[in-house]
């Protein structure tokens, strides 16, 4: 057995350098990969791919039953997709640094999230000894890819944020994803949830301590950082763990949430349902250094996904795959301009495909073409009616053109046409409610009540995404309506990795804490995040802190 989390960590660590195995493609030949929540491309063999599929959505079931909320299957569009992108150090080129320790990355966006890894093979263990349905005691987990842990922690937050709009506070959201991101998949088809993570039990025995308060007291603990390396992950994994399973505890960490979203500061609320820290601190390091820790199996006939869907992508669509990650990932204005180029001259030889078509239309508006957008736009959809992608380009580009023209109401109503066929293709498709509304704000118009429930409608299909959401909120304060403003800046301002757009949220809130409802407030230059969303420089939820 393991009698510390420091030699559980080694006894594992010793595992993965012995046995972790990444899939190597017999043949660079893409596939894609669908199911009910994810859309899935990498050149990995189609039964590995179609098993990481399955994966995932176990692992979304599992979610669903460990904490009893439940997530609408989304729509077609706003699935997350998945970028496989080769080894690990295509991901760190990709990411835009060689020199990262980045495992895999996340990006929330309205117009589709999207996470890159590098290529993985899920490895089944055999699921040995534990009750079905119930808590039992692991030692140590060895089943996961680091590279598959990164995504896993990426999707629980996807997770939560779209089952329960509160603001989590930082410990909270870190530990709940960190908690999740150890599961196991199991050969019998069950999955385990909670079992301990060598990751950060490693990091409680080396990293810089991090206190109780100053876990539970964000702004403490960004006063106190500094510049080292430190176990906030790894403490909030632990307090979350010890509370979900400690019985003398039972129930506090529900209460606690529930405090919080009604309004208490986290470590006001921590102190009254937790009592004193001091003894929790010691029971903490009491609970680190014990031989087991308990988790949660759920039984294989209890994981029930619906069919996943693999196919091989066309001659064109694989030889365009480079151009689509590097879109996906996001551009500057440097390397819009290489990608545009690389896009061009796979279109060339592959003219008549869509997807090509697409990809191209959407490079071509990141340059700043946006004729060429336009242009290449209409031929995808003339080649396929059915690609998405070439209907939000087509309208980006439109809608920037339309800021110049002389003519705004004519042109923006133009630009709102592939909006409006994009809708009748996919009705839940976030691009068309969002565009609506800024088809009158981007006129100086005030929208129309329906132009105001569509974007609306649109946070509720994409909580995730925290430009959007300050878009609603900065609408909501012009309303009069400075409460449901609050609410919808608080997850946004807590984000521990928002950057600038974090204080922003922060400061805005502190102006509408002082405004009674029925006062209209407006914020100017503020709300909208450009035409991708996610993709102004303060993107993330991922990379190397998660």
């Amino acid at each position: 057995m393991i009698t510390d989390i420091a030699r559980l960590f080694a006894r594992a660590a010793a595992f993965f350098a012995a046995a972790l195995v990444l899939a190597v493609p017999a043949q660079a030949e893409w596939h894609r990969a669908e199911s009910e929540r994810f859309i899935i491309y990498s050149d990995s063999r189609a039964d590995d791919l179609a098993e990481f599929a399955e994966t995932l959505e176990r692992y979304h079931v599992a979610l669903s039953l460990e904490t009893g909320r439940q997530v609408p299957v989304p729509s077609p569009s706003s699935r997350l997709t998945v970028y496989m992108v080769g080894s690990r150090d295509d991901l760190k080129r990709l990411y835009g640094s060689r020199r990262s320790a980045v495992g895999g990355f996340y990006i929330p966006r309205a117009n589709g999230s999207v996470a890159f890894v590098p290529n993985v093979r899920v490895r089944v263990r055999d699921a040995g000894r534990g009750r079905v349905g119930t808590r039992y005691s692991r030692s140590v987990n060895v089943g996961v890819d680091p590279a598959l842990s990164t995504l896993l922690h990426e999707y629980a937050h996807h997770f939560l944020i779209g089952s329960a709009r509160h603001a989590m506070p930082s410990w909270l959201s870190e530990g709940a994803a960190e908690y999740f991101s150890s599961a196991r998949f199991n050969e019998d088809g069950s999955v385990d949830i909670g079992l301990p993570n060598n990751d950060r039990a490693w990091e409680l025995s080396q990293a810089a301590p991090v206190s109780l308060a100053e876990l539970l007291d964000y702004e403490l603990y960004r006063e106190n950082k500094g510049n080292r390396y430190d176990a906030y992950y790894g403490k909030a994994w632990l307090l979350y763990h010890y509370l979900r399973f400690e019985p003398s505890r039972a129930g506090q960490l529900a209460t606690y949430w529930q405090a919080v979203a009604q309004g208490a500061g986290s470590l006001e609320a921590a102190q009254a349902i937790f009592g004193d820290l001091g003894r929790l601190e010691k029971e903490l390091h009491a609970y680190a250094t014990q031989r087991r820790m308990a988790g949660m199996r759920f039984a294989a006939d209890d994981i029930r996904i619906g069919a996943v869907r693999v196919e091989p992508l066309s001659e064109g669509h694989a030889a365009m795959m480079d151009v689509i990650l590097r879109s996906k990932r996001g551009v500057d204005e440097e390397l819009a301009a290489e990608v545009v180029a690389d896009a061009r001259a796979v279109a060339e030889r592959y003219p008549g495909d869509a997807e090509v078509l697409a990809a191209l239309a959407e490079a071509e508006y990141d340059a700043g073409n946006d004729d060429a957008a336009i242009a290449a736009a209409r031929r995808a959809i003339a080649a396929d009616p059915s690609v998405t992608n070439a209907y939000v380009q087509q309208g980006y580009a439109l809608f920037r053109k339309a800021e110049a023209a002389q003519d705004a109401a004519a042109a923006f109503a133009a630009a709102m046409a592939p909006f409006e066929a994009l809708n009748a293709l996919e009705t839940n498709h976030t691009q068309p409610l969002i565009y609506y509304y800024r088809s009158f704000t981007r006129q100086g118009i005030s929208p129309p009540e329906d132009a105001r429930f569509a974007i609306e409608r649109a946070t509720q299909l994409a909580p995730f995404d925290k430009n959007l959401a300050m878009e609603v909120a900065v609408m909501k304060a012009g309303e009069g309506q400075p409460a449901i403003a609050r609410y919808l800046l608080a997850p946004v301002a807590a984000d521990p990795h928002g950057g600038s757009r974090a204080a922003t949220a922060r400061e805005m809130i502190a102006v509408l804490e002082k405004v009674p409802d029925g006062r209209r407030v407006t914020f100017k230059n503020l709300g909208e995040a450009g035409d991708k969303e996610g993709d102004d420089g303060d993107n993330g939820g991922g990379g190397e802190g998660d």
